[in-house]
């Protein structure tokens, strides 16, 4: 089942309070990532997307640091396999581009690993724990 989702990108102050919702839902009450890890003090400097289903309610959210790494892709359960994750990540990939980026990097969960690879992201370093979940860095070099 796939519906039409819209990507939304702006900045913390526009989209943090749906974000954070997804991100606190998601991360810290399914995942139970420490809240003070979670809130790291750097989503002020980030580009942010926020997925949209098309009665405007907030499905799933994603952001892009400065340096180049997306991080906090997070989709409501009831989202998952809607193709929002998807939509989210080429919106980053997008953003990333139009800046100038040569390339964008994530660590990636373990079980998203696949997830990620078939957007062209590669796999590199050893697995290592963030929150106490398995992660891999992973990098996808763009065109030009």
């Amino acid at each position: 089942m796939t519906q039409a989702v819209q990507i939304r990108e702006g900045d913390w102050e526009e989209f943090g309070e749906a974000a954070g919702d997804i991100r606190r839902r998601v991360f810290i009450d399914e995942q139970a990532v420490p809240p003070e890890e979670e809130w790291d003090g750097r989503d002020a400097e980030c580009r942010h997307f926020l997925a949209l289903d098309d009665t405007g309610k907030a499905l799933g959210t994603a952001r892009l640091l400065p340096d180049g790494h997306i991080g906090r892709v997070a989709v409501l359960q009831d989202a998952r396999g809607l193709g929002v994750g998807l939509a989210l990540m080429k919106a980053a990939i997008a953003s990333a581009q139009r800046r100038g980026d040569t390339s964008v990097a994530l660590a990636a969960q373990i079980q998203a690993l696949p997830f990620y690879e078939r957007l062209g992201f590669q796999a590199h370093g050893d697995t290592f724990l963030d929150a106490g979940i398995p992660h891999r860095n992973m990098t996808l070099f763009l065109d030009d």
